[in-house]
């Protein structure tokens, strides 16, 4: 006898695109039947999906657990009623902070969920060493070490993709260590062509989810990298592009990073989806990119495809595939979530791991004033732009005076003030150009990579309310207006994840959100966003704990433009 007859729906094959009546068998984990209506095949429990579509569980192949600010148990608990069964994870951030130990307690957490999480080492920690100092470093060795745990499955992203095709050693070595484990090798390269994207790619490494123009886009498929699609790269144009192929490259969808209360709200890889289709890609293609494809990518025969044999990884969709609107959704053969809920009690971690990992020992009282040795009078500053759609980010100017040796810069521009919280006593700070905001502030420490204290505000005073804010709650989001605090989310998890229930922390991201919004600073993704803006890996010019860096010639970039005094 079966467990579970799933009966009346109508089955999806990813394969060829029909979908057919059938019901579904299920005993332990695996489908045993895919059989006719009125087929035999007694269960144990049948579950009624009339007028509903049968679809394997969705894959996400490239994403980041903390960028939710969630444990891996209530990210699984809040992404499953979104059709999420399987996850490739790279937990660069909190490896950045704590190292193999932080890995080793996200392989664990992850193993006790319903959704299997399988993980990346990463590969850039720091992110880009020699320009900033995170909590950890992780060598070849390291990194070989890290290969061979059970549930590792990848070398997480290669972010320095300058380093690759420039040659340099410690790379390399990375990369060799994992090419001689026999494992994915993930990367990270936008914008990168011709023949240094040849370069890239023949150290192994055949992906990228990053953002590229429609040209780029193809030219990575066209050489057998497999695309992967988040958000911002899903514009009609880069769609089209692929569209207009004579056949259509494999793709995969995938997160990345999305927070909490955008998943509480819109969705997860349902989400995604759903805007991949109303970027013009068929529902059919979507489907496939969600399930059949990131299987292959992450070498899981057992699952991405309705068939005897595979893992019972299901979900149960109302209406028309193009919705995307999932109902009911099973993982390993077992229920897990109905209606847009989870079908078990959120689990909560053991104590708050990792707490104590904000080492910034109060701000001194001069704190945020920007001391220079220039004489008096006005100097024109390099300066950060940022924009409102994606993390890119190029250099700018500013003239601002200065005044006995401090630059007044009230009143003319935001400054970001980055202050190192892992025992050195380092901070740097830049103009930041690109918003229009008030009076206001916000602190944090998950940036990435490194997590150092991070401020960026418009006066000192706000500046200062939302940094005490985030030290007084061990790390986390804080949000001042006019010298108030507004918001905070407090992220006791090593400074980048809050070991409270998911509803909460979705509720505290939210009001962020607004907040900043409110203040004036407006994106497409407003945490990745401020918390980008000191990956020196990510082009072109950004600002770490050591200075302002060019990201693109892996050099300092002067703060004082030559020539301006």
């Amino acid at each position: 006898m079966h467990d579970i007859r799933i009966r009346g729906g109508r089955v999806v094959s990813v394969f060829t695109g029909e979908t057919f009546e059938a019901d579904v068998l299920v005993t332990g984990e695996t489908i045993t039947g895919v059989v006719p209506p009125s087929a035999p095949g007694a269960a144990r429990e049948e579950l009624d999906a009339a007028g509903r579509l049968v679809v394997p569980g969705f894959l996400d192949a490239h994403m980041h657990v903390e960028s939710s600010f969630l444990t891996p148990a209530a990210f699984a608990w809040l992404t499953l009623p979104r059709g999420t069964t399987t996850v490739l994870a790279d937990p660069h951030e909190i490896v950045n902070v704590a190292g193999r130990e932080a890995m080793r307690w996200m392989v664990g957490a992850g193993r006790a969920t319903p959704q299997t999480q399988l993980w990346g080492v990463p590969s850039c920690v720091p992110a880009l060493a020699g320009f900033e100092h995170s909590g950890a470093h992780l060598d070849a060795a390291d990194v070989d070490e890290l290969l061979g745990w059970d549930g590792v499955r990848a070398l997480a992203e290669v972010m320095d993709y300058r380093a690759v095709v420039s040659g340099d050693p410690r790379m390399h070595s990375i990369i060799g260590a994992a090419r001689d484990r026999g494992v994915i090798l993930d990367g990270h390269c936008p914008g990168l062509s011709g023949e240094e994207l040849s370069r890239y790619m023949a150290t192994g490494i055949d992906s990228d989810h990053t953002k590229n123009t429609p040209e780029v886009a193809v030219e990575k498929a066209r050489l057998g990298m497999t695309v992967m699609l988040q958000e911002k790269c899903l514009e009609p144009e880069v769609a089209a592009a692929l569209l207009a192929l004579p056949m259509l490259p494999p793709f995969c969808l995938v997160t990345d990073d999305l927070a909490a209360d955008h998943i509480a709200a819109r969705g997860h890889l349902d989400h995604i989806a759903r805007t991949a289709v109303a970027a013009g890609l068929p529902a059919l293609d979507v489907l496939r990119a969600l399930t059949w494809t990131p299987a292959q990518r992450l070498r899981l025969p057992d699952r991405g495809v309705v068939a005897p044999g595979k893992r019972a990884d299901l979900v149960l969709l109302d209406g028309p595939l193009e919705d995307f609107a999932v109902h009911t959704v099973l993982a390993g053969g077992r229920v897990v979530a109905e209606g847009g809920r989870a079908a078990y009690p959120e689990p909560r971690p053991e104590g708050r791991p990792f707490s104590g990992s904000v080492h910034v020992d109060g701000l001194p009282d001069g704190e945020y004033a920007w001391r220079v040795d220039l004489p008096d009078g006005p100097h024109r500053f390099r300066a950060l732009r940022v924009n409102p759609v994606d993390t890119y980010t190029e250099p700018a100017e500013i003239e601002l005076d200065v005044r006995g040796g401090v630059v007044a810069w009230e009143g003319r521009a935001a400054l970001c003030w980055v202050r190192n919280r892992h025992g050195r006593d380092h901070t740097a700070c830049v103009p930041v150009t690109g918003m229009d905001l008030a009076d206001g502030a916000v602190t944090t420490t998950y940036a990435h990579d490194s997590h150092n204290l991070v401020t960026l505000g418009t006066t000192r005073a706000s500046m200062r309310a939302a940094a005490e804010a985030v030290l007084a709650g061990d790390g986390g989001v804080a949000v001042a207006r006019g010298g108030t605090v507004t918001a905070r989310l407090p992220l006791g998890v090593g400074g980048v994840m809050s070991a409270e229930p998911a509803a909460a922390v979705a509720d505290a991201s939210r009001l962020v959100r607004e907040e900043l919004a409110a203040w004036g600073w407006r994106h497409r993704n407003p945490f990745m966003s401020v918390s980008t803006l000191t990956l020196a890996v990510s082009p072109t010019v950004k600002i770490t704990d050591l200075g302002l860096v060019d990201v693109l010639a892996r050099d300092w970039a002067p703060r004082v433009l030559d020539g301006c005094h």
